[in-house]
């Protein structure tokens, strides 16, 4: 049964753009070849985490908001665990008002990008 998900991922801030690029590439693959289909995706950026995490005190956030089966989130994860450029995950199953949600969300961040262009 093809579920929704969402996840966020941490970067280690020690990478280089090209790096960064590199990992979150990887990892949008890692859903594709194994069946998933993107649905959103966001870069937040570099951001200072509440709490420092293997001595550091930034990272940069991505987000990806995927369609898939559930057997491909402990894939996701596993590599995950394997990539030393990852200091933190968090992958969660969407319901329906979680879903809804976001799509008005992406909704209105579409239209506020529009206004900006004005």
């Amino acid at each position: 049964m093809v579920n929704q998900y969402e996840t966020v991922f941490i970067l280690t801030p020690v990478l280089s753009e090209n790096q960064i690029k590199e990992t979150v590439d990887y990892f949008r693959k890692v859903i594709t070849d194994n069946g998933g289909e993107i649905v959103h995706e966001e870069d937040w950026g570099l951001r200072k985490l509440a709490y420092p995490i293997q001595k550091k005190t930034t990272g940069y956030y991505h987000l990806f908001e995927f369609k898939a089966e559930g057997s491909l989130v402990d894939k996701l994860e596993i590599e995950y665990r394997r990539s030393e450029r990852i200091i933190r995950f968090l992958t969660v199953k969407l319901d329906k008002y979680a879903v809804e949600y976001n799509e008005k969300r992406r909704k209105r961040l579409q239209q506020q990008k529009e206004e900006n262009k004005k």
